[in-house]
Parts: structure tokens; sequence; C-alpha cells
């Protein structure tokens, strides 16, 4: 990496809590402006890929609060936190009484982003940067914050969601009615109002809903 993440995260970003998850504080950019429009020149510059970690994102945010509303969830279990980002939905998860809560994401800075907030929350998360996708897995629950953004990636997932659900294993999914969410598979479970960054998303407030893969 041409930048120490750890240096760099710390650098720019503040400790705040997430809007609609007040018990978590996480570190995010103060200005989404700042961090998350940079070019694809100034990234390529400092070493970093976009920066999905530096942000509280809906499906995360309802996700996150349904799971410290409902911990009978995954009190208790063994949870895989799948395209963790800033490991938000791992701590709430962890928060809420898991055994064992593993936070994956192909993203190299998003390890040392979890580790940083999970340390500020006094909870212990495992990482691993390896890509799950159609992967056997050990977890009892699988959580996916805002995941069907991409119509490659959301094809990807469909086949092994439904695999995973077909075991037995629970598969939450929070999103804030992304283009390629397959409704069709979904079980709703809650929807939440939640505040996000206007200069992320089309609006201040994002309809969340959280689902059960079917």
């Amino acid at each position: 990496m041409k930048t120490d993440p750890r240096t760099f995260i710390l650098q720019n970003t503040g400790m705040m809590s997430p809007p609609h998850v007040p018990e978590v504080r996480l570190h995010l950019a103060s200005e989404a402006h700042e961090l998350w429009l940079k070019t694809e020149e100034d990234l390529e510059e400092i070493g970093l890929p976009p920066p999905f970690w530096a942000f509280a994102w809906a499906g995360g945010q309802g996700l996150a609060r349904y799971i410290l509303d409902h911990p009978e969830t995954v009190a208790g279990k063994r949870v895989l936190d799948f395209a963790s980002g800033s490991g938000l939905v791992a701590i709430a998860a962890k928060l809420a009484g898991a055994a064992d809560v593993l936070a994956a994401d192909i993203d190299p800075w998003t390890e040392t982003a979890v580790g940083l907030n999970a340390a500020e929350n006094g909870v212990e998360i495992r990482f691993t940067g390896k890509n799950l996708i159609g992967e056997a897995v050990e977890a009892d629950v699988l959580l996916a914050g805002d995941v069907f953004y991409d119509r490659d990636f959301a094809a990807e997932l469909v086949p092994w969601f439904t695999r995973l659900a077909g075991e037995g294993r629970p598969v939450l999914v929070g999103d804030p009615g992304r283009s390629y969410l397959p409704k069709e598979r979904l079980e709703q479970l809650a929807v939440y109002e939640v505040p996000v960054t206007r200069a992320l998303e089309d609006s201040e407030v994002k309809r969340t809903t959280v689902w059960r893969f079917g």
C-alpha cells in the first residue's frame, strides 16, 4: 500500500455515531464530499480504493438497528458480517451477544477500519479479506448490509444466499431500495427511516428495509 491505512483513517475521519445507531461509535468521514468525491486519480495517488468503510450506509444502519433491537437473532451464535465496510453491523452483532463475529470484506483497508472501530466499542471482531462468495461458511447467521447496488455482484450473491438459507442459516439483508434487490426472494422483517449523507445518496433520509432471504 502506498499509504498506511491506520494513519490515513485516523487523520481523515472523526469519531461519531451513525444517526440510527447511537450505541455505536465509528471512525467516519466527517465531510463526505472531501473523501468520497476524490477523483480516481486522487485515490490512485494515495493507493486508496473507494472508501466504503468511511461511511455508515443506510442498509448497514438499518440492519444494525434491527440486530440491537432483536438480540435473539444473533445471541450466542456465530455470525458472518459479509461486505462489512466500517464494521457497523459486525459490532452491533457482538454488542447484541453473538458468540463469535467474523467480518468479511475484500477491500484491504477495511481490516484496519474494522479493527479500529471494534476497539473503540470494546468488542472483538475477527476479520477475513477472502472473497467468500460461493464458499461454505461456518456461521450460524449471515448479515449483509447494502449489497445489492451492482447487477453483477447481485447475480453472484443470489445463488449463494439461496444455498445458505436452504441450509437453515438465516441470511438477513439491510437494503434502502437498491436497484438489484431480489424482492421475490425476501421476507420483510422491519422498516426504518434512516438519516444519510446527501453527498452519497439522493436524499437525506432513506427508507430502509431489513429482509430475511429465503
